[in-house]
């Protein structure tokens, strides 16, 4: 799966998530860019995207996620 595949699925999830169709994701949004993504939803949408992937992701992971192209990037990753 390529990287515009994933932000297009991602970005079905935080609509889905934060009940905003407008939302539109790239590889620089980050969580102050996005209305009403705050901690709780945060794991929300990690749960989300692990489920919809079928992947895991370390706590380590989580925390170093700076933007949407870090999520993308070890999305990818766990892929292979």
């Amino acid at each position: 799966m390529e990287n515009a595949q994933i932000l297009e699925v991602l970005t079905g999830i935080f609509r889905d998530k934060l009940d905003n169709e407008k939302i539109i994701l790239t590889p620089e949004t980050t969580a102050k860019d996005v209305k009403g993504w705050d901690s709780l939803t945060h794991i929300q949408l990690v749960v989300a995207i692990e489920k919809k992937f079928k992947i895991r992701f370390a706590s380590s992971e989580i925390a170093n996620f700076k933007n949407i192209g870090d999520l993308v990037s070890t999305v990818v990753k766990k892929l292979g």
